[in-house]
């Protein structure tokens, strides 16, 4: 199972429409995960046209997008759960299991601060922006490969 995973695209204001690079990426996707700050519906609906999307809502989110703030679900036998903001960088692990204390891995946005690390038997993953890198040198998407009930690759992609 191929996922994507995209965070912070803000739009209008930053995505217009689809970058041609992140449907690259797209196109052969099973799943999409949002983890917030979609900001407008139509976005949504951009993405569903490539595969089934899972989102949260974000901070910057208008009111229309309809999302929960949280969300956990099972992704061929990966327990995944998802947030827009994890909080601060002290004490994210520990925060994120005791949240979600059956997850195997957290998704999560925010900072546009791409991350993968593992701690505690829990893996947390922010895949950065794809159209607002702020001091990233480059916007970027995650990729999750997911084979007989495990987590095999996950990989922070630039798209910029």
């Amino acid at each position: 199972m191929k996922v994507v995973v995209l965070s912070d695209t803000h739009a209008p204001r930053r995505w217009k429409s689809c970058p041609p690079r992140v449907a690259e990426r797209l196109r052969d996707a099973d799943v999409i995960l949002h983890a917030g700050d979609v900001c407008v519906p139509s976005v949504l609906d951009e993405l569903a046209a490539y595969a089934p999307v899972h989102v949260v809502k974000g901070n910057n989110d208008v009111p229309d997008l309809v999302a929960p703030e949280t969300l956990e679900l099972d992704l061929g036998g990966v327990s995944v759960a998802m947030i827009h903001d994890s909080g601060q960088a002290r004490g994210r692990i520990t925060r994120m299991r005791r949240r979600f204390p059956s997850a195997d891995l957290v998704i999560f946005g925010h900072s546009h601060i791409p991350l993968d690390e593992t701690e505690e038997g829990l893996r947390v993953f922010n895949p950065g922006s794809p159209t607002d890198r702020r001091r990233q040198p480059y916007g970027t998407l995650g990729v999750l490969l997911i084979d007989d009930g495990s987590l095999v690759e996950a990989t922070i992609v630039p798209v910029t």
